[in-house]
């Protein structure tokens, strides 16, 4: 063998030792990572197992571990499972009937309430119109009497007869005055007419102006109501 192919021939076998050297040299940094790896892996496996074991053993679930809900909530500002102040979104049903049927009953309480007011409004009025009407008819009775007594000359008033007659008028009178019915003083009164009623016009110098001078028929109140206005002569 020549001295070059010796030669050559070395540098082969050099070459070959460095690669088969650097092979082995990355082989084992290789498995060392792998096994870094594994033990990393294996290490988070049990961690991960102790956990679960802990939770199982303390009875708590996801949302216990969370109480203020998944993230998913946290990014919308929703609690989870409850609302504000840990009270339910929904009330029950049974509060739901119970509220709609106190409303209910208020409201019937209150339209009840209206209606006994209005009935009893009503029958007030009612009771006055028909009180008027009968007053309206008994006032004639009451004018003749007036005029009958005062047609009675002073002898014949001694007479028992009219002695009766009278005692009739007062009684007529005392009972209309005991429901509410009383006369309109007219005679001397400025003239009102609300409560008079204007039938002639005099000239009087003794009376001032607008003056009642005399009342030609007694006019009556029933409460606060006019039954008959006075019919009355007035002064200028």
């Amino acid at each position: 063998m020549s001295q070059e192919e010796m030669v050559k021939e070395a540098v082969e076998e050099a070459k070959a030792k460095a690669a088969k050297e650097a092979a082995e040299t990355a082989g084992g940094e290789t498995a060392e990572a792998e096994e870094s790896v594994k033990g990393v892996e294996e290490a988070a496996e049990v961690e991960e197992d102790e956990e679960i074991g802990e939770d199982s053993e303390t009875g708590e679930d996801e949302s216990d571990a969370d109480p203020e809900g998944s993230s998913k909530d946290k990014a919308e500002g929703k609690p989870k499972g409850k609302g504000f102040f840990g009270k339910k979104n929904k009330k029950d049903k049974k509060d739901e009937k119970i509220e709609e049927l106190t409303d209910r009953l208020t409201r019937q309480m209150a339209e009840f309430d209206n209606f006994r007011k209005r009935t009893e409004k009503e029958k007030s009025q009612m009771y006055e119109i028909g009180a008027k009407d009968v007053i309206e008819k008994i006032l004639p009775v009451v004018d003749n009497f007036e005029r009958g007594l005062a047609a009675v000359s002073e002898e014949e008033k001694t007479n028992p007869f009219m002695e009766g007659m009278e005692k009739i008028y007062k009684h007529l009178m005392t009972t209309l005055e005991e429901i509410g019915v009383k006369p309109i003083e007219a005679a001397g009164q400025e003239f009102n007419p609300d409560f008079h009623n204007a039938v002639m016009h005099v000239e009087d110098e003794s009376l001032g102006e607008n003056i009642v001078a005399e009342e030609l028929q007694k006019g009556y109140m029933y409460r606060d109501h006019v039954v008959r206005h006075s019919m009355v002569k007035v002064a200028n």
